[in-house]
């Protein structure tokens, strides 16, 4: 069964009233704590269920839906621009291929240590980036949108995000990505400096701005933390789930790439998977403030032979600690990714996406990155009654009687 989208007033109605700052909130310059929800929803790559992703409007949609941040992953352009597209390779994610004044353009290239054939960032200037327009790269995704939408700069994403907090009253936040942080220097492109000076220019490069910076690469972190005081996530990749439960972690994504790259002997013995030890985790907590693992490492998914498509032929194993462990040494947890589709869902969630996300808030998860931030934040919701039944009150505004000074029910009238 699909569970229908709840409607974006609803939504806002909730995020005011049902839920307190989260107990990682930080302190903002003017003493005041951020007002985000917990656990955060986080639009991956704006509202990716509906829209071609990293687009304004996307982005948009998002937050109507009731998204706290926005994800834009971050590539540079041949004069230096940050915009918002998954890969450096644009092939996939807009309609380059069919520009005839571009064609010149395609070329092989290699990422991360993979070879690639198509568009990348790299060779356009963002005059010509903005002459292209995005598409959804979900085939069975919406397709109606392909070409209406032009690539975002981080500046025009920033904005949107101001304006959009102003008009419904609540922080909306950014979560920007650096995406291929080694190949992006190796081609005369680094992006971090170039972010912080963007963030900056804005008023938001101190420890109290709604962003926080993420990054599957190690060293870049570290040199973050050197150039800014915003909150920052390790990610923690694997290439697959083996039958038995047990990651996979083959190239190009068994490490950080700027591991592979170094050559030291002490990082080449590593995966991943090291990063979410004991040992792991308290070096992360040297550079970064969370971590992103893809939500295997969490509940992962062991061989089944069920009939469903996809994940749906799968079963679930019981979860790990790693939330709990992450949280001992003091580093919050946002994993990824949660989308609808059935195919994308494990048989145990009885092809109801909303099973999904109360099993992960129940574990005590930070926040997340949703492709539907309107289940995301319906779940939340549950989430909320089913551990308050009296959280009901916030729900249908009726704050009478005793319970009107109920603290998760601030009173909006005024």
């Amino acid at each position: 069964m699909k569970l229908p989208s709840i409607t974006s007033g609803l939504i806002a109605a909730a995020i005011c009233t049902m839920f307190s700052p989260p107990a990682h909130a930080d302190q903002s310059r003017d003493g005041k704590r951020d007002e985000f929800p917990r656990p955060l929803v986080i639009g991956h790559r704006g509202a990716h269920g509906y829209l071609p992703a990293h687009t304004l409007e996307g982005y948009a949609l998002a937050i109507e839906l009731g998204a706290d941040f926005i994800e834009p992953d971050l590539v540079s352009t041949k004069d230096g621009h940050l915009i918002a597209r998954h890969e450096p390779n644009m092939i996939a994610t807009t309609d380059v291929a069919s520009r005839p004044e571009f064609a010149s353009r395609r070329r092989n290239a290699v990422i991360d240590g993979a070879p690639e054939n198509g568009f990348f960032a790299s060779d356009f200037t963002l005059d010509e980036i903005k002459r292209l327009r995005a598409v959804q790269d979900f085939a069975e995704r919406p397709q109606q949108f392909n070409g209406k939408f032009e690539i975002p700069t981080l500046e025009e994403i920033i904005e949107l995000a101001k304006r959009k907090s102003k008009e419904k009253d609540r922080p909306i936040g950014i979560y920007p990505e650096v995406k291929h942080s080694t190949y992006h220097k190796s081609i005369g492109l680094p992006i971090e400096r170039r972010l912080v000076a963007i963030l900056a220019a804005a008023g938001w490069n101190h420890r109290g701005a709604p962003v926080i910076i993420q990054s599957f690469e190690q060293s870049n972190l570290k040199e973050l933390r050197r150039l800014t005081p915003l909150r920052l996530i390790q990610l923690i990749d694997a290439n697959d789930v083996n039958p038995d439960g047990s990651l996979d972690f083959a190239a190009p994504v068994d490490r950080p790439f700027d591991w592979t790259a170094s050559g030291d002997p002490r990082l080449l013995a590593r995966t991943f998977g090291f990063l979410t030890t004991d040992e792991g985790l308290r070096e992360v907590k040297t550079y970064a403030d969370g971590i992103g693992p893809w939500k295997r490492y969490i509940v992962s998914t062991v061989a089944a032979n069920l009939p469903g498509p996809g994940e749906a032929s799968l079963k679930l194993l019981p979860a790990g600690n790693l939330i709990a462990r992450a949280h001992e040494v003091g580093l919050f947890v946002h994993t990824w990714t949660f989308r609808n589709e059935q195919r994308r869902l494990v048989s145990d969630y009885t092809g109801n996406p909303v099973n999904e996300y109360l099993q992960f808030y129940r574990l005590g998860i930070d926040g997340l990155f949703s492709d539907f931030a309107d289940t995301a934040v319906a779940a939340r919701i549950l989430f909320e009654l089913e551990k308050n039944p009296d959280a009901g009150r916030c729900l249908t505004g009726d704050r009478d009687g005793p319970k009107r000074d109920q603290p998760e029910c601030p009173d909006q009238r005024d």
